[in-house]
């Protein structure tokens, strides 16, 4: 079982890939440790311009690792530090991240991984993707910071049916509510996500990342107020402030509009 990270040759696109053989590539609590480094690392990669997310053997990711669940989950203390280390330290460095992110999204993606997908920017599913949460079955519920995660990225209408019902949805119903990009065939979708990826890679990084970080603001400033009044991010970044602009003089701006002017492909 794990987690691992390719890069190509000039590094500017990376595969992440979830492996644990024979369970549908269920996230262990190693597995867990090993995407938040694989991410936090990702972020001090400046030439990196995106990352595919994918799971190994025709699968995204089934859920957790549920052998290893009687090691820790029935004490309060070991299970927090299980959610908010562990769990919620790897979806923090992947929220983190300011570089586009596509979740390749095959078979399974069920809890562990409908929360992985739920980080990333561009989901594309092959149509024979399932989706769900039906931990219910299991006697908990999710992790509070991992449900509002899930919600937002599912809707809360989608996510009660997933939690309070164990409804397994099928990538048609989840492209109905926005949840994916796009669907492709079982044979097609590995194909058209290496394409998509490659073609992120041509695009301006510079503004792809001031986006993520402009939306992740946006994001948070509807979430409530910390103690100080405000929302976190909108101390960090001010949507309003004049450094938002500080691109102006950058040479990737000026080679964009160059290059529309002079009707040739930009290079960035």
């Amino acid at each position: 079982m794990a987690v691992c990270m390719e890069t190509t040759q000039d590094g500017a696109l990376a595969t992440v890939v979830l492996e644990n053989a024979g369970k549908f590539n269920a996230m262990s609590r190693s597995m867990w440790r090993e995407l938040r480094v694989v991410f936090s690392a990702a972020a001090q990669q400046p030439g990196l311009r995106c990352i595919v997310v994918k799971g190994a053997d025709g699968h995204f990711c089934a859920g957790g690792d549920i052998a290893e669940y009687p090691a820790f989950r029935f004490d309060p203390h070991t299970l927090q530090a299980f959610h908010e280390d562990d769990v919620w330290g790897a979806l923090q460095a992947m929220l983190d991240c300011d570089v586009p992110l596509l979740a390749q999204i095959e078979g399974n993606c069920m809890g562990a991984g409908l929360e992985i997908a739920s980080c990333c920017d561009l989901r594309w599913a092959s149509t024979n993707a399932r989706f769900g949460a039906p931990i219910a079955k299991l006697g908990f519920p999710m992790a509070p910071r991992e449900a509002a995660l899930v919600a937002g990225a599912v809707g809360h209408t989608t996510a009660r049916a997933m939690l309070l019902a164990a409804a397994v949805l099928d990538a048609q119903h989840m492209l109905h509510t926005g949840f994916l990009t796009g669907l492709c065939a079982p044979t097609e979708i590995a194909a058209h996500c290496s394409a998509q990826a490659l073609s992120i890679t041509m695009l301006a990084p510079q503004a792809a990342r001031m986006n993520k970080q402009t939306l992740r603001a946006l994001n948070r400033a509807a979430e409530p107020m910390d103690s100080a009044g405000a929302a976190p991010d909108l101390i960090a970044i001010d949507l309003n402030s004049a450094a938002c602009y500080d691109y102006a003089d950058s040479p990737e701006h000026r080679e964009g509009i160059a290059a529309f002017l002079a009707k040739r492909p930009p290079v960035f």
